[in-house]
């Protein structure tokens, strides 16, 4: 069992990435990581979607790396 594992800040990190996406921003890893310190913006965007919540996820290519660009998608 991993020692460092708190899910009080699991939970609230979900909770500021769920208020973050329902205010119509998008986010990626890097900024999550910088917002709150969450190094698993996957994890905590399947633990939303399991929730309910209609998350979009897009591939960006900026020509020298690729990653995951999510947002709430506007139907």
């Amino acid at each position: 069992m991993n020692e460092n594992w708190n899910p009080e800040r699991s939970a609230t990190q979900k909770a500021q990435i769920k208020a973050w996406l329902e205010n119509g921003n998008s986010i990626t890893p890097i900024e999550a990581l910088q917002r709150w310190g969450c190094f698993r913006l996957a994890a905590a965007i399947n633990r939303l979607r399991n929730d309910g919540m209609d998350i979009v996820t897009e591939r960006v290519n900026d020509g020298e790396k690729s990653y995951a660009k999510y947002y709430l998608n506007n139907k």
